[in-house]
C-alpha cells in the first residue's frame, strides 16, 4: 500500500510540474513526506501487509 501511496504522489508530482498546478508546492510537500516514509520503512525493514 505505501508503494501504491508512494506512485500516485509521483504522477501528481509530475502532473503538477507539467501544468504549473497552483497547489503544485503541497504536491512536493506530500512527495516528500511520502519519500522519508518510504525509507524510514525501508530502513526498518517493517512490512506492511
Amino acid at each position: 500500500m505505501l508503494y501504491t501511496i508512494a506512485a500516485i504522489l509521483l504522477a501528481l508530482w509530475i502532473v503538477g510540474s507539467l501544468t504549473a498546478f497552483t497547489a503544485g508546492g503541497l504536491i512536493h510537500l506530500l512527495l516528500v513526506g511520502a519519500i522519508i516514509v518510504l525509507i524510514y520503512q525501508l530502513v526498518t525493514g517493517r512490512r506492511v501487509p
